[in-house]
């Protein structure tokens, strides 16, 4: 990855539907998908790789008329399992602000309930991701062929509260 210097590790990406992201925790805590199409690195490779030393967090967007955008945060830290993979992120920059709002949280799946809200957030939205009452962002939600507005397609509300095209967060260490 050549963006802002490059030395970007991608963790997750979409790009199309062909890959479902409505897994189980397991499959989440393994990773799944294909680098180069729809992935998600794995929760324990999150955790090994932001473990030891500051690392930042860039999620680049792009909607179905074209228009790209990011958000990019100073400070990314993922704990290990037993935390539940809690997130940790803060120093916000770029396009709206759809993350810190589940600084904090834990993972949840659709077997493994984690967040605040009365039911499964990641049932209702058909992912898994990290939750406080629900989401802000909802990149591993249902992929969308048109930029329909409903909270269950892949979304980043800071932006736009519409399906996404692609998505692709990344992280590297800090300088």
């Amino acid at each position: 990855m050549t963006t802002e210097g490059g030395g970007w590790t991608v963790i997750q990406k979409r790009l199309n539907w062909s890959t479902n992201f409505y897994r189980t925790w397991n499959e989440y805590k393994a990773g799944f998908g294909d680098p180069s199409k729809n992935y998600w690195i794995g929760n324990d490779a999150l955790h090994l790789l932001t473990k030891n030393g500051k690392h930042e967090l860039r999620v680049d967007l792009q909607r179905f008329n074209g228009q790209k955008g990011f958000a990019k945060y100073s400070s990314f830290a993922i704990g290990e399992e037993g935390s539940k993979y809690k997130l940790s992120v803060s120093g916000h920059s770029g396009i709206g602000d759809s993350l810190i709002h589940h600084s904090g949280m834990r993972f949840t799946t659709k077997d493994q309930d984690n967040d605040l809200y009365s039911s499964n957030c990641a049932v209702l939205y058909k992912e898994g991701l990290w939750y406080k009452s629900c989401h802000h962002s909802d990149l591993n939600g249902l992929y969308a062929q048109s930029p329909i507005q409903d909270p269950k397609y892949n979304t980043w509300r800071g932006w736009f509260n519409e399906a996404l095209k692609r998505s692709t967060m990344m992280m590297r260490p800090s300088v």
